[in-house]
């Protein structure tokens, strides 16, 4: 009893230890085959980066708002195409954080995650984020009162571009107009805050009071003329629409298709000739022809 005991114990050892050795052969295998694969994989990585040159761009680590601190753990950086690197983008870390400068630099624009850090969308280190960092050289800040309606309904939004129309009474004198006229003063238009906000983070529709456009002195003064004569009111341009809109006017005779409504002509009334006389106690008149 005690040998065959002894057997079956001796064949399990020998059946674990095969089990063993065959599990280990696996193990092995696999780890080999892993490891072959990963050198493939970075073989051919090296040949794509052979065959298209590539540079170290540093992209957004989380999404980013407007208003946010911009840090070094918000950044990261990638591998790109150096032929189609956007322009702007940061390509060295010492010039996204330069080492000589302690003040933080500010998001302008929201980004969402792995989007391309570009200058445009943050500020200098230690530049306030407010309107006047979003003014190009040459341009003013200038506000227009709107409402429900001339604010496109509340969906506009700091980034887009408007076509501002002016309605308004035409003094006669003026170009041989007279009454209301709606005309188009300034084309494309880009608009830098609504209200009091200035980023492009806006969860639906806000009824503005004000929108701050960035418009050239020229363009603020007639504006300035516009806003104190009459009623202006926005239209939404698209985003990829790059046509120029014409000059466009309309009173109410154009609106109703009605052309200039000129003065009767007067009727010249047929002279008629008559001679009185007396039937009686009656005075009748009596028509002759005109001799004159």
């Amino acid at each position: 009893m005690r040998a065959i005991f002894g057997l079956v114990l001796i064949v399990g050892i020998v059946l674990a230890g095969g089990a063993v050795i065959m599990a280990k052969n696996y193990i092995t295998a696999h780890q080999v085959e892993l490891q072959r694969e990963r050198q493939a994989r970075a073989a051919e990585r090296l040949e794509r980066e052979a065959a298209v040159p590539l540079t170290d761009v540093y992209v957004a680590e989380r999404s980013l708002k407007y208003g946010d601190v911009l840090t070094q753990d918000d950044v990261r950086k990638v591998r790109w195409p150096e032929d189609a690197i956007p322009d702007g983008a940061f390509t060295d870390i010492a010039k996204l954080f330069p080492p000589e400068e302690s003040d933080d630099r500010v998001v302008l624009r929201a980004m969402e995650k792995d989007e391309a850090v570009l200058s445009l969308k943050v500020t200098a280190p230690g530049e306030d984020a407010g309107l006047t960092s979003q003014l190009a050289r040459g341009m003013r800040a200038f506000a227009i009162r709107v409402d429900v309606a001339s604010g496109v309904s509340g969906f506009l939004r700091p980034g887009d571009q408007v076509d501002v129309y002016w309605t308004g009474s035409v003094n006669e004198s003026i170009e041989g107009a007279r009454g209301d006229v709606t005309r188009l003063i300034e084309t494309n238009v880009p608009l830098i805050a609504v209200d009091q906000i200035a980023g492009s983070d806006l969860d639906g529709a806000i009824i503005a009071r004000t929108v701050t456009v960035a418009a050239s002195p020229e363009q603020v003064a007639a504006l300035a003329q516009a806003q104190s004569t009459g009623i202006l009111s926005l239209a939404l341009v698209g985003p990829r629409d790059d046509t120029v809109a014409e000059p466009v006017e309309v009173n109410q005779r154009s609106l109703l298709g009605r052309s200039a409504i000129e003065p009767p002509t007067p009727q010249v009334k047929k002279k008629v000739c008559t001679i009185r006389t007396r039937r009686g106690a009656e005075v009748v008149d009596i028509p002759i022809p005109c001799t004159n």
